[in-house]
């Protein structure tokens, strides 16, 4: 059974930082791309940072500069460093892990809520 399960949400105040973690089980995680999306109310989905299993990170726009993801895999674990966190930023966090098409998982979601 695979599990991706996040932590490291909360309430912070504007120009804080928080660093979420997205622990998995149940695959070879080393060889997945891991990304971080948020869906804040009444909008889609989005990307905030990806890592490949190769190492290569890209970024939102929104994010770039901020945030920093990276991966341990002797850990089965995906970070996410957030600094100068903006209210904008308020959302529901997700992991993901993905294997080309063959299989993608999602984590349940951790809440960040960021405080003027």
């Amino acid at each position: 059974q695979v599990q991706l399960v996040e932590s490291g949400g909360g309430l912070v105040q504007a120009g804080g930082s928080l660093r979420l973690s997205c622990t998995a089980s149940g695959i070879m995680f080393s060889i997945y791309a891991l990304g971080w999306h948020r869906q804040a109310p009444g909008k889609q989905r989005e990307l905030v940072a990806a890592i490949t299993s190769g190492g290569s990170t890209n970024y939102a726009d929104s994010a770039k500069g901020r945030f920093t993801i990276s991966r341990d895999n002797a850990k089965n674990t995906v970070y996410l460093q957030m600094n100068s966190l903006k209210p904008e930023d308020t959302a529901v966090y997700y992991c993901r892990a993905r294997r080309a098409t063959i299989s993608d998982y999602w984590g349940q979601g951790t809440q960040i809520t960021v405080s003027t």
